[in-house]
């Protein structure tokens, strides 16, 4: 395998209405991902505890919970378009309130707890409608490679929205941020405007509703392979993602100030630079036919680097060994983000590719429940056990329960194991 081999497949760039979404989210993810470290600094900045930043996965889970299901039914009723510019619009909004109160001087969590339910509102409608119309642009063969693309991009931006925010937040003040965060937005809305009429293959006829949404996870349980791809990302993220404990971490276990600063932002990065390390070298997915077995090792990796990083967290406290263990935490996570990069590829592409144009929104409504929400309990169960068992034992203890956990997944359905992928010659629209 040579050097052209391992980087990225860019063929997806081909389609012209995928590539301009694509490189609006170049500019859109970076303000993206300064309001994702702002929320949970400013909380723990207001508070001092790790149990208010945990909240942060309770007030984010239900509306995902709740809009990513109904959003899902909405993208197989309505024109997919329409749906991307309203939701667009009001992540705009959402994003100058979080400005707003910032600007202002609150120090009330529970108003940018609620600010934060918002926003989740409208991104949980505005990824299902996203995601479902990759197949209508792109033959499934490419599909792992445009989520890879999608993926690394989103991923940059993670790694340069915490360095970034954690030199600006002690100079600048969240307000800043967030103000970032609108601006880019805008990028995402001219990107949506240019994109064609969008109307759903077969689409239901009756309004959107409690039955749509049933009759969508009805037809999820007849397909064991797509069900068992929800379960095993869920044991990943549920047990395995400890990003609610970065806050503690940064300032107890490696001697940051609480309202931020580098290791914060080393903390929050890392995990995206392994995923943007791994979407470069992500031009194996696209030859990958046995792509069940392949989300299971995936995911074994991930828990095995998470137990990785609790045990660097452990050591930090050992005389002399701060330093060195930051730098293995930091390796740990890095690893797990190229893992759970090439888990989502597969994950996401498997879903695309197996569910009819009809039902499509509904299941990417299911998968950005799973996909969004599975570390929001994450951060509510991480922020209780670090109040009892301290931030270090709760991560590697996360990480020895999603190796577990995946392997009687494994055992459990076999036929998700042996799943592989069906090729076609469909060409580019």
């Amino acid at each position: 395998m040579g050097i052209r081999d391992l980087v990225a497949d860019t063929r997806p760039l081909q389609n012209r209405h995928f590539k301009r979404l694509w490189l609006a989210n170049i500019v859109t993810v970076v303000g993206a991902q300064l309001t994702v470290v702002a929320v949970p600094a400013q909380i723990y900045a207001d508070t001092g505890s790790s149990a208010y930043v945990g909240l942060t996965g309770l007030f984010g889970l239900v509306p995902l919970v709740v809009f990513g299901l109904y959003g899902g039914a909405l993208a197989d009723v309505f024109d997919r378009r329409t749906i991307l510019l309203v939701t667009t619009v009001g992540l705009i909004v959402t994003s100058a309130l979080f400005w707003l109160q910032a600007a202002a001087g609150s120090t009330n969590v529970w108003l940018l707890l609620c600010l934060f339910a918002v926003q989740q509102a409208f991104f949980a409608v505005n990824q299902p409608t996203r995601s479902a119309v990759l197949p209508k642009l792109l033959p499934p063969e490419l599909l792992p490679a445009a989520n890879s693309l999608n993926m690394t991009v989103m991923q940059a931006g993670a790694i340069a929205g915490p360095l970034v925010a954690g030199v600006l937040i002690p100079v600048l003040g969240f307000e800043w941020l967030y103000l970032i965060d609108t601006i880019t937005l805008l990028a995402t809305l001219g990107a949506v405007l240019g994109l064609p009429s969008l109307a759903v293959v077969d689409a239901a006829t009756t309004t959107p509703g409690l039955r749509s949404v049933v009759e969508g996870l009805a037809y999820l349980r007849q397909q064991p392979v797509l069900l068992m791809s929800f379960v095993v990302d869920l044991i990943a993220m549920v047990f395995g993602m400890p990003r609610a404990l970065f806050p503690e971490i940064a300032a107890v276990d490696f001697g940051g100030p609480e309202e931020g600063g580098i290791v914060f932002a080393l903390l929050f990065a890392a995990i995206p630079a392994g995923a943007v390390l791994g979407g470069v070298l992500s031009g194996w997915v696209s030859r990958i036919e046995r792509q069940g077995l392949a989300v299971i090792v995936c995911i074994l990796v991930w828990g095995a680097a998470i137990i990785g990083f609790g045990t660097a967290v452990l050591l930090a406290g050992v005389d002399g060994w701060r330093t060195p263990m930051l730098v293995v935490a930091l390796l740990m996570l890095m690893v797990g983000g190229a893992a759970d990069m090439a888990s989502a590829a597969f994950r996401s592409s498997m879903l695309m590719t197996a569910a009819d144009d009809a039902v499509r929104g509904r299941l990417q409504g299911v998968f950005i429940v799973v996909v969004a929400g599975g570390p929001r309990i994450a951060d509510v169960a991480h922020g209780a056990a670090a109040a009892s068992v301290g931030a270090g034992a709760a991560a590697a203890g996360g990480g020895v329960l999603v190796v577990v956990g995946t392997v009687l997944a494994a055992l459990a359905v076999p036929s998700f194991v042996r799943y592989r992928l069906t090729r076609t010659a469909a060409p580019l629209t």
